[in-house]
């Protein structure tokens, strides 16, 4: 009876120590494994990333672009400046981000043409690709969306990027809410939600996709202001190879990363903006009129909008065919 008593003593002793041993193991691998996201973390912070971007007449929407992406751990943003010589000026808005070196200004106002886009493009990457790991070639109006990631440093580093030359990722316009009026209001207020023609999953003639480059690339013409060059080993935004027919993506992807294009905004905006030129294409009546195509392509079409277009650029446009398919 003794030695039973003393057996069964010592399987509640063998038991309490496996517990005990089991707890320890598996704080010793809690630690070990935030030990290893901290040295992760401190690895991927090492990346160096930065933005080569131009502007004209984009004061109002300036400020939001930089703070987005400081608070994505880039470390600086190459803003080229192409306003007209007496037009605006970036340091009236974002004055300390220039003087602390997170902006760099680089002077191109007045220098107009359809070539200017590239000229600047390719400035950036030539002057600056040996200084980064990764370039990002968005405009002021798109702004990076990650799902799981902190910031882009901790979305780049990883391992499924390694044979990647460049990175598209889809390019989603947002809805103009239905608003007519500029509102002073950051981007992700006015306008939450994306466009009418933009369904997850599903192929639509704009799941077009941006692109981001790496770094110490010999060679590198660009040539695409979506692809920037055709002959990039690209990969879409899980690391797989990008699957696009000309600059549109056959399986975008709305979920987990992707670009945020805030195209037209409100109708006064959109009428601004197709105003001031199109620094690709120009703003000739048929440029003008495919850009009203694309605004009611992406956006709701209501009597508002339309009398508000007719009444800001005349009888020049014809606007019959959306004030039919409204009353369709």
């Amino acid at each position: 009876m003794i030695n039973k008593i003393l057996l069964i003593i010592d399987y509640i002793k063998l038991f309490s120590f496996s517990k005990l041993f089991l707890f320890s193991l598996y704080i010793y691998f809690l630690n070990y494994s935030k030990k290893f996201e901290f040295i992760k973390y401190s690895r991927a912070n090492n990346l160096k990333v930065c933005i080569c971007t131009l502007g004209k007449d984009e004061n109002r929407y300036i400020r939001e672009f930089v703070e987005l992406y400081k608070n994505y751990s880039v470390d600086k943003i190459y803003l080229y400046d192409n306003n007209d010589i007496d037009g605006e000026r970036f340091d009236d808005v974002i004055s300390e981000f220039i003087e602390n070196g997170f902006v760099e200004v680089i002077d191109w106002r007045g220098v107009k043409g359809t070539s200017t886009y590239y000229g600047i493009m390719n400035s950036c990457y030539q002057t600056y690709h040996n200084k980064y790991d990764w370039l990002i070639f968005y405009e002021l109006d798109e702004f990076l969306y990650l799902k799981n990631y902190q910031n882009v440093k901790s979305y780049l580093f990883q391992n499924r990027f390694n044979g990647c030359q460049s990175i598209q990722l889809n390019w989603v316009h947002m809805s103009d809410n239905n608003l007519i009026y500029y509102e002073n209001k950051p981007l992700y207020e006015r306008f939450p939600e994306r466009g009418k023609n933009v369904v997850k999953n599903k192929y639509n003639k704009i799941c077009f996709v941006k692109t981001i480059i790496r770094g110490h690339l010999k060679n590198i013409n660009i040539t695409h202001n979506h692809l920037l060059n055709k002959k990039l080993k690209a990969c879409n935004g899980f690391g797989k190879i990008s699957n696009v027919k000309g600059i549109i993506s056959l399986k975008p992807d709305y979920e987990y990363f992707y670009i945020k294009h805030y195209y037209g905004k409100t109708v006064q905006e959109f009428i601004e903006k197709i105003g001031r030129g199109d620094l690709l294409r120009g703003n000739a009546k048929d440029i003008i009129e495919w850009a009203i195509e694309k605004f009611f392509y992406i956006n709701q079409i209501t009597e508002k909008k339309i009398k508000y277009i007719q009444k800001m650029l005349g009888s020049e446009y014809n606007l019959t065919k959306y004030i039919s398919e409204l009353n369709i």
